[in-house]
Parts: C-alpha cells; structure tokens; sequence
C-alpha cells in the first residue's frame, strides 16, 4: 500500500462513492504517488466502480472483490473452488456492462447492436449457465454430506466458529493430535469444513468440525455460497465461538461473528466463547482481560492450542455438555418391542444392553428429541442413577 484517504460522510454519494472533492483530491494524489490500484474498504455498486475509474483513469477494486481473490487463492479442494467460483461469478454477472465499456463507441447503425451489446448478452448467458452448473454441483455435494451426517447422527457434534485467523484449526489439529490439519497465520487459511472424531475423556468421543473464518463485512455472495459448508455449524449440537484473545479488537471480531451467526440464523444455537492464544496475551495485560471477559461473558473459557495442558479446560466442557444434552437414560423393553430397540441403536448410543427375564433392558445415551419420542410412545424409561 503507498498511501490512503478516508472521508467521513454520513451517506455515500450514490455515483461516486466519495464527494467530488475526494475524487478530485484522489485523482491528485494517485498522480504524486503513482498508484496503480484503488483499493475500496467497502463495497461498491457496479455504477459507483465504473464513473470510480473514469474519473481516476485508474483501476478499482472494492472490499468484496479483493475479499473474493483471497477465497480464490485459498481455496484447495474442488468443492471451496466451486464456491468461490460461484461467488465470483455472482459478483461479476451486474458489472459486466462496465467490463465492455471500452466497446461503448463501436456502435450499429439504426436497428443495430453494437459488438459490445452483442458481447454482454454472451457473456451474460454464459455466466448464468455456469451459475446454474455449479449450484447443481453444490447440491450433490450437499446431498453426500447430508448421508454422511446420517451415518454419524449419534455422536455429538460440535464446530468451531469465528473470526477468521482465531486459531480454530490449531485447536482442532491440537485436540485431533493430527498434524496433517492444515494451519497457517493467514486469512481464510481453512476454506472447507474439516471433521475429527475427539477423545474429550471419561468414554466419551465428539466430532468437532472446523468451519471458514468470518471478517468484517463479509461479501454477501460468499456467505450465500458457502450455505453448504455452514450447514456443518448449522447440524452441531453446540459451537464454539473461538475468539485471538491477543487480538486487540476481538470485541469487534467478536460481535462480527455473532451477525453472521444470526444471519445463518443460529443466534439460538448453544454456544460457549472460547478466548484462544491466551499464551500470546502478555502478561501486563491478563487480569485486565479476564476482567472484560467475565463481566461481558461469565462462562467464557480461556485456552491455548500451543500450551501443554493449555485445551483441558475445554475437553471438560464438551464432557459436561454431552451429559447436559445427552443423558443416559435406561429402558426396559418387552420382546415385541423390537422396532424400539431398533431405534435406539440408530438413533442413540447404547452403552449396555441386558436381559432381565423376559424384558431387555438398555443403557443408552440419547438426545432429548429421542427422549420425546420414546415419552410419547409410552416407553418403559427412566434416567439413569449417577
């Protein structure tokens, strides 16, 4: 970056972005310092870039845009590819009548279309095809993870959210104890959803799923088209919202990734902050901290991927929230009553099955959905001791 202008205006002018002072003293100051790129941090309508760069002669970028190159150099796998490529093309398909400008003077005669005219209809067509193309793909991928998330229905599942470079995947690969999760210090170094099975202690196992960061002002396109990989936050029974406690604006990093929550509307998701990189904090600056914290969130949990011992606190929290969610309840079944056990061995996790004379009795771990279900059918239950 060689330099920056800022204007505080209460509404945006609706052609230029910024008044025509501004663009006049950005026209100037682009001339002293050479710049060969304005870089907007916010996001402009196609006809705001277009009159941007006439005015300037020089070519414009806004915040959604730069966002979406970064998505496309991060993205590794085919499905985070299809995403962003879907989320570029939804970006571009309103501004391609500023792409053919230079077209603009090639016109027909009376009853005619210009080459540029023609081209834009192309082009047009083209990009809704392959819009199309790729929801189609993204649904099959869904559709393979809506199977997946069927066959392991009976394990609680828990993901990681946040803002984006919180450490989320150095706790996953922490907590997994697999150094091939990918971690990074950089934006957006997770673009898909990553899925370990977690020994948390005392028997129980989760599936704790890394999910992709948010930022300030995420485009609305890559929120639309990452629905897919969301959908692992929206199937958790519990989230971890992980927050760079070294950060210092993880307040506002905070609060970013609660809109985003709602806007996926998981607002009402149980949720546990988790303020990670406490061994970055310095130390003039813990007590300080802890304070905030605990006045803001008193159930906040403080941790550290990089600190022998430094995530226990959490595996204890997802033990008790499993017994929260999921009790163990005992069931005593009669021999006709097969369809039941069928059911809970789909549906719950049996720890212990007996007979008792003629009856069968069960020890199972299951969610209080289940748990209505067997009520209704009038089943034979009752939580069990300790």
């Amino acid at each position: 970056m060689v330099g920056r202008l800022t204007q505080i205006i209460d509404t945006p002018h609706p052609g230029t972005y910024l008044g025509k002072g501004k663009i006049d003293e950005l026209t100037i100051r682009i001339g002293e310092i050479g710049a060969t790129l304005i870089v907007f941090d916010d996001e402009l309508s196609p006809a705001q870039a277009r009159n941007i760069e006439v005015a300037t002669n020089t070519r414009v970028m806004d915040r959604a845009e730069l966002i979406l190159d970064i998505f496309a150099t991060r993205a590794r796998s085919a499905e985070a590819k299809l995403q962003v490529e879907l989320a570029q093309l939804e970006y571009t398909l309103p501004r391609l009548t500023r792409m053919w400008t230079h077209l603009d003077t090639m016109k027909g005669g009376i009853g005619m279309r210009g080459p540029g005219e023609t081209q834009l209809e192309t082009d047009r067509r083209l990009i809704q095809h392959r819009i199309k193309v790729i929801k189609d793909r993204l649904l099959d991928v869904e559709r393979a993870r809506e199977v997946q998330r069927q066959q392991r229905k009976s394990q609680f599942k828990v993901a990681l959210v946040g803002y984006t470079n919180a450490g989320k995947s150095s706790i996953l690969r922490a907590m997994a104890n697999d150094q091939e999760v990918f971690v990074e210090d950089r934006l957006f170094a997770t673009l898909d959803p990553l899925t370990r099975e977690i020994d948390v202690g005392d028997g129980y196992t989760v599936l704790l799923t890394d999910t992709v960061g948010f930022i300030r002002k995420l485009p609305h396109h890559l929120v639309a088209s990452f629905r897919a990989t969301l959908a692992e936050a929206r199937e958790a029974e519990l989230l971890l919202h992980v927050v760079d406690a070294s950060h210092p604006a993880w307040e506002e990093h905070r609060d970013v990734v609660d809109e985003v929550l709602a806007e996926l509307g998981l607002q009402a998701r149980p949720t546990r902050l988790v303020c990670n990189k406490m061994d970055l904090l310095p130390d003039d600056e813990r007590a300080g901290f802890l304070e905030r914290v605990h006045n803001l969130v008193p159930d906040a949990l403080f941790v550290s991927a990089h600190e022998t011992g430094g995530l226990e606190s959490l595996r204890a929290e997802l033990v008790a929230a499993i017994r929260r969610q999921r009790p163990i309840v005992e069931v005593r079944l009669a021999a006709h009553q097969g369809a039941v056990l069928a059911t809970l061995h789909r549906d719950g996790e049996v720890l212990d099955q007996q007979s008792d004379g003629s009856d069968m009795l069960i020890t199972v771990r299951i969610d209080e959905i289940l748990a209505g279900r067997l009520r209704q059918a009038g089943v034979d239950m009752q939580r069990a001791a300790g």
